[in-house]
C-alpha cells in the first residue's frame, strides 16, 4: 500500500498497512513457487510399418547464383493431422546437424486450399500440420537458402553439392526405411551430374530417379557441375568403383598415369583388406577446388569428398590430406555395413549416441591411413611420419590428464549444440578420437602380430568383421562385446582390458606400443619431412613440438600468421603468447616459416633468445623465447634388432 496514503489515514491504517504487509509475506513465503508450464505432446515414435503411399520430390537447383534450391513434395495422407520432420541427425556427422535455419518459404496445401501448420514447441525441426478430414495428399513447397560463402554452402556458380537431407520433410511415426520416394531434380542447363541412385530417366537438365527408400535417398547425395570427369577405378566387372571429379576450371582434371594408379590400387587393396564389398557401384564424388571447401563425408555408395584445387596437379603438396578417399572408402565397411548398435537410429530425428566413435571412426582412421601407404598414395616413409606427427602432437597435449578418449566422441553433439570450438585443443581435446584411435589401433595391430609370431594381424580382424554377408547392402549393427569376441577369434588376449585401459580410462601415457612392437620408436631432430615443407603455403607452418605453437598460412583473403594451436602449459602458454594473436617478425625481421625455422636453428648454437614480435587487435606485444632445443621434427627410427612389424602393415597385401 503506498506510504502517502498510510499518511493520510494516520496511526490506524499505518497498523493495517502493517499487518496486511505481514500477511503477505507469510503466504510468500508458504507459497510453493511457479510451476513449469505442460510440456508439448512427445512427437510420435517410429515404428516399423510401410508408409501408405509414395512421396514425390521435386528439387530444382537452378538457382545457383542466388543459392537457392526450389522444393516441392507431394506427401499422401489419410485426412488426419500430420506431423513432419526436417532431417536432424545425420548420419556421419554424428549430431543434430541439419541446418533447419536455412529452410525458408514453407507453404502447404491440400485440396487446393492453403492449410495452418505450426512448428512444435520444443523439437525445432517438427511441424505440425492441421489436414481436412477428405483430404488425400499435402503439397509442400519451401526453400533451401544456403549460405552465399561457397565455402559454407558447397554451392558456386560451376558446383553445386546437393544432399537430400537439406530439401525434404518426411512424416513422423515410421522407419526411414519404411518411406518411399519419387525424386527428380532440374540442373541448370549445360550441367554433369553424379550420384549412386539409379537413374529412371533423363530429359535435357531434368533427371527422374528410381523409387527407392528415405534412408537411401539421404544417404546418396549429389554432385553436380559445368567441368566434370569420371574416372572408372573397377577392379573388376563385379566390384564397380568410380571417382567423379568436379573442378572450378578444366585443367584441374587432368590426371597422370601414376596418380590413376595410385586410386585404382586403393581398389584393388582395400577388396584384399575386406574380401569382401557392400554396394551395387560406388561413387567417390570429388570436388577439386579452391572455390567451395573440402568435405569428407561417407555413405553407403558413395561419399562426398572435396580437396583442393591442385589436389592431382601439384601432387607432392598434398601428402598430409591424401587419406581422404581411403578413409571415406573404408567408411563402406565400417560405419554404412557394419555400424555401432547406438549410432543405428530408425529414422533421422532420433538422437544417437556415439560411444563407439573410436571404432567407427578410429578404426576407420587407421584402416584409412594404412590403405593410402598400401596403395602408393604416400610412400611408407610419409606413412610413418604421419603416425609419428600424431604421437608426437598427443605428447604435447596435456588434455589427456583429464578427459579419456571416449569422453571425446560427445564433441560432434557438444559442439552441434552451439559450443564455440576449442580454443586451447590441447587442454580441451576436440575430436581426439580419430588421431588418437590410430595409435591405439596400431597398438592392437601390432600386438596381434607379437602373439601370433606374425601369422596373424588386425588384416585377418577386417574380413572376419567386416567380410560377411558380401554383397549385402542390409546393416549389421555391432557392440563393445561384439567386437572383443571377434578380436579373441582372431588372437585370444584380453582385449577388453586393453581397451578400456587406452579408451575408457583417463590415462596421461601416449599409446606408443605399436611403435616398438612395430620395429619403431619415436625420435625427434631438426630434419623437416620434404612434403611437409611443400604443404606449409596452404596448410601452415608448425612450430607446436619446439615452440609451442603452430602459424597459419594466408587463405581465403586471411592474412597469414595468425597462431593456432598453442599448446597449453608449453613454452609460448608460458610467455604469454595466445591464439588470438599474430605473429608478425621473428628477430626483427618480418615473419615467414623460413626465418623462423632459421631463428630457432640459430639459437641451438647461441645463448641468445627469440625475439617475437605479436600482434592482438590493436596492440604490439614483444616477447623473448629462451629456446635452445632445435625444431624438434618427430621421425620413426627403427630398431634393427626387433622384428619390423610396422612395415609390414605399410606394404602392399600379398
Amino acid at each position: 500500500m503506498p506510504h502517502s496514503f498510510c499518511r493520510r489515514w494516520g496511526v490506524a491504517a499505518l497498523f493495517t498497512c502493517v499487518c496486511v504487509a505481514l500477511t503477505i509475506a507469510v503466504e510468500a513465503q508458504n507459497s510453493p513457487g511457479p510451476q513449469p508450464a505442460p510440456m508439448p505432446p512427445p512427437i510420435v515414435a517410429p515404428v516399423d510399418t510401410p508408409y501408405p503411399g509414395t512421396i514425390s520430390l521435386a528439387v530444382d537447383v537452378t538457382n545457383v547464383t542466388d543459392r537457392i534450391f526450389n522444393v516441392h513434395e507431394t506427401i499422401p495422407i489419410k485426412g488426419r493431422d500430420v506431423t513432419l520432420l526436417y532431417p536432424e541427425w545425420l548420419p556421419g556427422t554424428h549430431s543434430p546437424s541439419n541446418p533447419v535455419s536455412e529452410m525458408a518459404g514453407l507453404v502447404i496445401t491440400a485440396n487446393g486450399k492453403r492449410i495452418p501448420w505450426m512448428r512444435d514447441r520444443v523439437n525445432m525441426y517438427a511441424f505440425h500440420v492441421e489436414t481436412p478430414q477428405d483430404a488425400k495428399a499435402l503439397e509442400v513447397n519451401f526453400q533451401f537458402v544456403a549460405p552465399q560463402d561457397p565455402k559454407r554452402g558447397r554451392i558456386s556458380s560451376k558446383f553445386a553439392d546437393v544432399t537430400w537431407n537439406s530439401v525434404l520433410l518426411y512424416p513422423a511415426g515410421y522407419f526411414s526405411r519404411d518411406i518411399k520416394f519419387e525424386t527428380e531434380l532440374r540442373l541448370p542447363e549445360g550441367w554433369q551430374f553424379a550420384c549412386s541412385l539409379e537413374v529412371k530417366s533423363q530429359k535435357g537438365n531434368l533427371v527422374h530417379f528410381k523409387e527407392t527408400t528415405l534412408n537411401t535417398l539421404i544417404d546418396s547425395p549429389l554432385y553436380a557441375g559445368i567441368y566434370f570427369k569420371r574416372v572408372d577405378l573397377s577392379s573388376g566387372t563385379d566390384n564397380s568403383v568410380y571417382l567423379d571429379v568436379f573442378a572450378d576450371k578444366p585443367a584441374d582434371l587432368e590426371i597422370s598415369a601414376d596418380e590413376l594408379q595410385y586410386h585404382k590400387n586403393l581398389v584393388i587393396e582395400a577388396q584384399k583388406l575386406f574380401n569382401s564389398h557392400h554396394y551395387g557401384r560406388y561413387d567417390f564424388l570429388f570436388s577439386v577446388s579452391d572455390v567451395v571447401s573440402g568435405k569428407g563425408l561417407e555413405h553407403h555408395q558413395s561419399s562426398e569428398d572435396g580437396s583442393r584445387a591442385n589436389y592431382f596437379t601439384d601432387w607432392g603438396a598434398g601428402v598430409g590430406g591424401r587419406a581422404l578417399l581411403p578413409h571415406e572408402y573404408t567408411h563402406s565397411w565400417n560405419g554404412k555395413f557394419r555400424r555401432p548398435a547406438d549410432l543405428w537410429t530408425a529414422n533421422f530425428n532420433v538422437p544417437m549416441q556415439n560411444d563407439l566413435l573410436w571404432v567407427y571412426e578410429g578404426l576407420t582412421d587407421y584402416y584409412g591411413n594404412v590403405l593410402t601407404a598400401r596403395s602408393g598414395m604416400r610412400t611408407a616413409e610419409e606413412g610413418r611420419d604421419v603416425f609419428a606427427q600424431i604421437a608426437a602432437n598427443f605428447e604435447i597435449s596435456p588434455g589427456r590428464t583429464w578427459r579419456s578418449l571416449v569422453d571425446t566422441t560427445n564433441g560432434p553433439i557438444i559442439t552441434a549444440h552451439g559450443a564455440t570450438p576449442a580454443t586451447w585443443m590441447s587442454w580441451e581435446r576436440s575430436f581426439d578420437y580419430y588421431p588418437e584411435s590410430d595409435l591405439v589401433w596400431l597398438d592392437a595391430d601390432t600386438k596381434i602380430r607379437e602373439l601370433s609370431d606374425g601369422k596373424k594381424s588386425l588384416d585377418d580382424f577386417a574380413k572376419l568383421f567386416f567380410g560377411i554377408d558380401n554383397g549385402s547392402y542390409v546393416t549389421v549393427t555391432y557392440t563393445f562385446d561384439d567386437l572383443v569376441k571377434a578380436l579373441n577369434t582372431v588372437q585370444p588376449y584380453d582385449w577388453a582390458g586393453f581397451f578400456r585401459a587406452r579408451v575408457y580410462e583417463v590415462n596421461a601415457n601416449v599409446p606408443e606400443n605399436g611403435f616398438t612392437q612395430g620395429g619403431y620408436r619415436l625420435v625427434y631432430n631438426d630434419e623437416q619431412p620434404g612434403w611437409m615443407k611443400k604443404e606449409e603455403s596452404v596448410r601452415g607452418a608448425t612450430f607446436a613440438t619446439s615452440l609451442g605453437f603452430s602459424v597459419r598460412s594466408e587463405m581465403g583473403g586471411m592474412p597469414g600468421g595468425g597462431l593456432e594451436g598453442v599448446v597449453w602449459d608449453g613454452l609460448a602458454f608460458k610467455a604469454g603468447i595466445t591464439p588470438d594473436m599474430q605473429l608478425q617478425a621473428v628477430n626483427d625481421q618480418k615473419y615467414t616459416p623460413a626465418a623462423l625455422r632459421e631463428a630457432i636453428l640459430a639459437a641451438e648454437k647461441s645463448k641468445d633468445p627469440i625475439k617475437l614480435l605479436l600482434k592482438r587487435g590493436d596492440e604490439f606485444v614483444t616477447v623473448s623465447l629462451h629456446y635452445h632445443g632445435g625444431m624438434r621434427y618427430p621421425h620413426l627410427e627403427r630398431v634393427e634388432s626387433t622384428p619390423n612389424g610396422l612395415d609390414a602393415i605399410l606394404a602392399p597385401a600379398k
